[in-house]
């Protein structure tokens, strides 16, 4: 999947599932539990033990499926280039560096970098990014997206921290293209109940949905 591909997925799905996992084995669970739930977009962070690893693991697995791998709070230049060598199809950090942004751009890699500013929106619009990462998005809040998108209407964000089922249409509402959910998708990884964690996944994918259907009319 190519990186407009990767795009156009994450617009249309409108959901990015953050994966933080304290092994490789629940990591690797929790992912299959997202996939059965509807989530096409993963993205495997760097602070999970063995993440280079599951990322290629979980790259080869859903080869030539519509499944999404990514590699999240990505902080260097070294990092983004093992995750792309890994397999991983968009790098998302959480902060705004130019040579992560740059080397994405070189391998034609979908960059997803965080921003808090105006200064950073026009320094990633600068260098040609297509989406950018509110956060943290629980002190910033949905009102953050108008505020920005009033003189700057060309940038595009997905919010991350803090969105819920009761919020998520706010975010959305506000204008973001799609949002990343963390630990409020993935509870029940604690306990190992996958079964929760595909049932939540579910309700995430059919709520955006709905609000999406809504905006439509």
């Amino acid at each position: 999947m190519n990186k407009w591909e990767v795009l156009e997925t994450i617009m249309q799905e409108g959901i990015i599932a953050v994966i933080r996992s304290e092994t490789k084995e629940k990591a690797i669970k929790v992912a299959e539990a997202l996939k059965k739930g509807g989530i096409k977009m993963l993205e495997i962070t760097m602070t999970v033990p063995g993440s280079i690893d599951i990322i290629k693991e979980l790259s080869e697995k859903y080869k030539g499926q519509d499944i999404v791998i990514g590699a999240g709070t990505v902080l260097d230049r070294e990092t983004t280039r093992l995750c792309i060598l890994s397999g991983a199809r968009f790098i998302v950090s959480p902060h705004l560096d130019i040579e992560i942004i740059k080397l994405c751009n070189t391998y034609k890699i979908l960059v997803i970098p965080g921003i808090s500013s105006v200064k950073d929106i026009i320094k990633a619009l600068e260098y040609g990014v297509d989406i950018m990462k509110l956060f943290p998005g629980e002190i910033m809040g949905p009102q953050a997206i108008k505020a920005f998108k009033g003189p700057i209407p060309q940038a595009d964000f997905i919010p991350t921290g803090g969105v819920n089922l009761n919020n998520l249409k706010d975010w959305i509402k506000a204008g973001a293209v799609a949002v990343g959910v963390g630990s409020n998708l993935t509870r029940g990884q604690e306990e190992e109940n996958y079964e929760l964690i595909e049932k939540t996944a579910k309700e995430y994918v059919k709520e955006v949905k709905r609000v999406k259907a809504q905006m439509k009319i």
